[in-house]
């Protein structure tokens, strides 16, 4: 008989689903009658309601990968496969990696196996697979557990001994970024540029650049890493430890990790904010769009605008995240998604946002003077602050020339 592994999906810290995973690597999510029944229930995802607003309750299985929502709770590429190793877990196999990582997810999603299920002997991906060699590599694995790309951590912020990791990974409430092995000063231009959000009027979390000496309990296997990193305090995590729940676009529109580049655009995730939040969420987008033009950051996919739940149904746009200038590390003439009709820096125009707004029913007026002043903002503040931040000289000099070419900058 098929061997039948099965997680219980909580929602701060409530039990409201289950994935089951059956012979083959299939897997399927179903909701709990209790979550179904509830007319007052909390949002998990916005992807999860029909046309007319109903929770949808009929899901497909899905082979290796989960379905997207869950998906998207877990690293990418190289970070997956670092993590996966050290959990000794294939890292196509999503439904393992949920079972490892759970604990410490975006938002407030947790997964834990059913009635304390024991680690299953076929879900490794090597030949060792004893439970305490499981839970010591479930540890290190969890030290390093947050979606995304870019390797970054949960730490704790114990004033005033400052940044510490914990043993286990669990309950950090700020987010470490190491340096990129890649690309030089990106947690400085990281830093810089939300530094430039915020005096702009954006909603920044709290961040500060860290020598990585200064962190307590830094896993060893990244101790060769030398310089900056970047800390940034969780949105999804208030100081005494309460979940907030976040989801980020790609969960919304029900699309996998790999198509976080295609699937959607901005006047998409703008009709979305439109539809569930208010004016003041329409200018937030607005300014931060029109500000991430404005740096040449070709690398804002729909994984990295989010969706915040503060009193867990109503929908509101979550603090901004991962703002970095690209353009000095590739020369990009284009945006990650579509504006409207174009994803071009160099025909990003009043015109263009004109037809954003009309199309995804925005207020025009609102749209075209939120552009304006943080066109205005960006100019006064970037003027003022280039040579104090710790940008690299080469970044001022590329963001300059940018500049030059985004007709925004020229008719605001």
């Amino acid at each position: 008989m098929a061997e039948v592994n099965v997680l219980e999906v909580l929602l701060y810290g409530t039990p409201v689903g289950t994935l089951t995973r059956v012979g083959g690597d299939r897997s399927l999510f179903a909701f709990n009658d209790s979550y179904i029944a509830d007319e007052q229930r909390p949002v998990l995802s916005l992807g999860f309601k029909d046309a007319l607003g109903a929770l949808i309750t009929d899901f497909k299985p899905t082979q290796t990968r989960v379905i997207p929502f869950f998906s998207n709770l877990l690293p990418e590429g190289h970070m997956r496969t670092y993590l996966a190793q050290r959990a000794g877990v294939n890292p196509v196999r999503e439904f393992f990696l949920l079972w490892v990582l759970g604990m410490d997810l975006a938002g407030a999603v947790t997964t834990r196996p059913a009635d304390g299920e024991a680690w299953p002997p076929d879900a490794d991906a090597g030949s060792e697979s004893q439970n305490d060699r499981h839970d010591d590599r479930r540890d290190t694995a969890l030290r390093f557990s947050l979606a995304g790309v870019q390797l970054k951590f949960s730490a704790v912020n114990e004033t005033p001994g400052g940044l510490t990791i914990p043993a286990k990974g669990v309950g950090g409430s700020w987010i470490i970024k190491l340096p990129s092995r890649q690309f030089a000063g990106v947690p400085e231009n990281e830093y810089s540029m939300m530094t430039l959000a915020r005096l702009a009027g954006m909603d920044v979390p709290a961040l500060e650049l860290v020598d990585l000496r200064d962190i307590k309990n830094l896993p060893g296997e990244v101790e060769d890493v030398k310089g900056k990193a970047l800390a940034i305090e969780r949105f999804d995590r208030l100081n005494d430890g309460t979940l907030v729940h976040i989801e980020d676009f790609a969960q919304v529109f029900r699309v996998y990790p790999g198509d976080k580049y295609e699937k959607a655009s901005m006047r998409n995730i703008a009709s979305v904010i439109a539809a569930e939040g208010n004016e003041a969420d329409v200018a937030e987008f607005i300014r931060r769009l029109t500000f991430n033009m404005l740096i040449g950051n070709a690398d804002m996919h729909l994984k990295n605008w989010s969706l915040i739940y503060p009193d867990r149904r109503r929908a509101a746009l979550a603090p901004a995240y991962d703002f970095v200038s690209t353009i000095p590390y590739i020369n990009d003439a284009k945006s990650a998604l579509n504006v409207s009709r174009t994803k071009r820096f160099d025909e990003f125009t009043r015109d263009e946002l004109s037809h954003l707004a009309a199309k995804a029913r925005l207020p025009e007026k609102l749209v075209l003077e939120t552009a304006a002043e943080t066109v205005a903002l960006f100019r006064q503040h970037w003027q003022a602050e280039k040579k104090n931040l710790p940008l690299a000289t080469k970044i001022v000099e590329a963001i300059e020339r940018h500049l030059q070419t985004v007709p925004l900058a020229q008719e605001a």
